[in-house]
């Protein structure tokens, strides 16, 4: 039988200080070989001193008295957090014995950046793969994908279109020789974000304002990110979580339809793995202010220093934000400005990817305005960023809400085989408690296999 390769535990994702010494300084310096295997021990939010990767906000760019702080997923392998989650979702699948190398071909639901960080992870330890995402996705994430190696399988459509990606998904997974890395419904997903990135985000604000949380902000994919949440509020309960979804498909605010540009979120769709008991707020934001931000940071620096963020500052801001990072900015924000936050208070968000996978979309950008100079850059910096207001804004605190939610997760989900009786058990925080306590457990599983390799 092929010998799977290894890789870190949760515990050592959260903390690679606990990674053996000898193979976290060979990881170190296996940065220089993206394609090592030994990358595997540098899925972390950490730095090589073990700060967190992190970025406090110029509140000459945010506008706000709130501190917000933004975790930087752009230098994970494979160049977005996404990486984590493909790794545990697929690391589980191999403890659990149902994902055998040499036998099984691994199949990557994707829009993007889970497809990459699938693509990748199968590179490094020798599964074949086939990612599945809409075919109007930005150039750079099909080259990507390719680069590590996977096979691509396009359906019709864009982000709003993911639900054509999961049903050619389920079909392909018929095959017994196919298995799905779905990261929409797997709890790998839900397990990586609530325990990695949220304990991450709980030491980020250590030292700022009252070193609290009072908010976290992020736009559902999968809705993995969104589990860092469940850990947030166990830590800080009055913190309040809000997720956020495009102003042009406003699916859980309204269940809507329509197309949006903001690619790694807003999937029409709850997902299964989307914890709705802990999401407060559903707050809407415009596609082409997200797209429009980054811009402005990118190339905009004249413009952010005449607006009173210094040179350095401005210069420090480039190259850290993906498109779906500034939503998720622009988020932080609006609720901000909406809970009537202070100085001492902190809102966490994460920054996806940086801004490489989309040269592509700012060029677009030129193509589509007459005119992008400073003075239209300047414009647009005002109105999204300084002036951004605290409205489209849901309180799904209500069990109305609630209700609505789950129901749209019924509708969502059963066609894909799940049944009423397990999705009535997501009604309480008993169940993802229970889901969570299994890193515990997959902790001691990998090593007992890490140890056999």
């Amino acid at each position: 039988m092929t010998k799977i390769p290894f890789g870190p535990t949760y515990e050592e994702m959260l903390h690679p200080s606990k990674i053996e010494p000898s193979i976290r300084k060979k990881a170190l310096k296996a940065k220089d070989n993206e394609l090592d295997p030994l990358n595997l021990f540098n899925i972390t939010w950490r730095k090589e001193d073990n700060t967190i990767h992190k970025i406090v906000l110029p509140k000459a760019l945010t506008g706000v008295d709130a501190n917000i702080v933004v975790l930087l997923g752009k230098d994970f392998p494979s160049g977005s957090h996404k990486v984590g989650p493909a790794y545990s979702t697929l690391i589980e699948g191999a403890v659990d014995g149902t994902i055998v190398p040499g036998k099984h071909r691994i199949l990557g639901p994707s829009t993007g950046n889970f497809g990459i960080g699938v693509s990748y992870i199968c590179n490094l330890m020798h599964y074949d793969a086939t990612v599945i995402m809409p075919d109007n996705m930005s150039k750079e994430r099909y080259t990507r994908i390719k680069q590590y190696g996977a096979d691509l399988e396009l359906t019709p459509g864009s982000e709003s279109d993911v639900i054509l990606t999961l049903e050619k998904t389920f079909e392909m997974a018929k095959d017994e020789n196919n298995v799905s890395l779905a990261q929409f419904e797997l709890l790998p997903n839900y397990r990586f974000h609530r325990y990695v990135t949220g304990h991450s985000l709980i030491e980020a604000v250590k030292g700022i304002g009252n070193s609290r949380i009072a908010c976290f902000t992020s736009a559902p994919g999968s809705a993995g990110t969104l589990g860092a949440g469940d850990q947030i509020k166990k830590a800080f309960p009055e913190a309040k979580i809000a997720a956020l979804e495009p102003y042009e498909c406003p699916t859980l605010s309204e269940g809507g339809r329509g197309q949006h540009r903001i690619e790694g979120i807003g999937d029409k769709m709850c997902t299964l793995i989307h914890n709705v008991l802990n999401t407060d707020f559903i707050a809407k934001i415009k596609d082409e202010q997200s797209v429009r931000g980054l811009k402005i940071i990118e190339e905009g620096q004249d413009v952010l220093v005449e607006n009173g963020l210094s040179e350095e500052e401005a210069k420090s801001l480039q190259g850290l934000f993906g498109i779906s990072s500034i939503c998720n900015i622009l988020g932080a924000i609006k609720m901000a400005k909406f809970l009537k936050l202070g100085p001492e208070d902190n809102i966490v968000t994460v920054a996806t990817d940086g801004p490489d996978r989309y040269g592509s979309v700012l060029k677009d950008v030129d193509k589509r305005y007459l005119e992008v100079e400073d003075f239209v850059l300047d414009r647009w910096f005002k109105d999204h960023f300084i002036g951004a207001v605290p409205k489209d804004v849901l309180d799904t605190r209500v069990e109305s809400e609630k209700a609505r939610l789950f129901r749209q997760k019924e509708s969502d989900w059963l066609k894909f085989g799940y049944s009423r009786d397990y999705l009535n058990q997501m009604k309480e925080m008993a169940f993802w408690d229970d889901e969570y306590n299994k890193v515990f457990t997959y902790n001691e599983r990998i090593k007992a296999m890490r140890e056999e390799s």
